[in-house]
């Protein structure tokens, strides 16, 4: 074979080379200090899931730093910053959201060995100090706080906001160290934080999905989806077929990490076809 003829044999080997080695990259917006859900050093669970999909998709996994509050979906996956972002509200508008994946409500949190509380209508809570999680500098009020507010329970509760002081590690745990550390008897928290805040404790401390889970106007448990832009359809019907594929290993996950989770709704992820 001429000289000329084996250049061209490499460069067409070189080609082929370069287009098999072209990888594919997941583009994930996270909250860099946000556990349980995720963080810089990719010890939280929505950090474990885009692991997780990034090695069945065979693509680089590339994360979008931002902290999530008032704005983050707008400057972060609608600004195509990237392409998913691992947990949001399933009924969320302004986005694409995915069959959900897994459900879970806000819970109580207390100490070993003292009698759980019933639910909003238990007696000792007009007797015990609460803790309730406040959204934004306005101390806008989440569900269980309203709940409280309407039976009058509201001289014996102390505010944690949601977000906490951001300069520290685990800002979203105060609310329930508080639990531990005796300053609260009972915290009102989402049950992602709550469930793996209070296995870290030693004793670990109580959980249990607040109730009614149904107060009216006052929803208690959420549906949490995986987004997309809201025109990204093929990769809409991509994640639906990966959290299909992947239901196991994601359960497993969430098990791990102690996330309380409730049947699913209807139209979720395992009732719908």
């Amino acid at each position: 074979m001429s000289s000329r003829c084996l250049d061209a044999a490499a460069a067409l080997l070189l080609c082929l080379g370069a287009w098999g080695a072209e990888a594919r990259t997941l583009r994930v917006c996270a909250d860099p200090n946000n556990l349980p859900f995720s963080n810089r050093r990719g010890e939280g669970f929505e950090n474990k899931i885009a692991e997780l999909l990034a090695h069945e998709l065979n693509a680089t996994l590339v994360y979008t730093w931002r902290a999530q509050r008032r704005g983050f979906l707008r400057e972060t996956l609608n600004a195509e910053r990237c392409d998913v972002v691992i947990g949001i509200p399933a009924e969320l508008e302004s986005v694409g959201t995915t069959r959900p994946y897994y459900r879970s409500a806000y819970v109580f949190v207390t100490r070993d060995k003292e009698p759980r509380i019933a639910s909003f209508d238990d007696p000792a809570l007009r007797h015990k100090t609460l803790g309730v999680q406040l959204i934004g500098d306005d101390g806008w009020n989440t569900p269980p706080a309203h709940a409280l507010t309407r039976r009058g329970i509201v001289d014996n509760i102390r505010g944690y906001t949601l977000y906490g002081d951001y300069r520290e590690p685990n800002p979203t745990a105060r609310i329930v160290t508080a639990v531990a550390h005796g300053e609260i008897d009972v915290a009102l928290a989402w049950g992602p934080l709550g469930g793996y805040f209070a296995a870290l404790e030693h004793p670990a401390l109580q959980v249990s999905p607040v109730k009614p889970l149904d107060e009216p106007g006052l929803p208690m448990a959420w549906d949490i989806s995986m987004a997309v832009r809201k025109d990204d359809r093929a990769r809409l019907s991509e994640m639906n077929a990966l959290l299909a594929r992947l239901k196991p290993e994601i359960d497993a996950i969430l098990a791990e990490y102690h996330v309380p989770r409730l049947p699913s709704a209807p139209g979720s992820l395992d009732t719908k076809p």
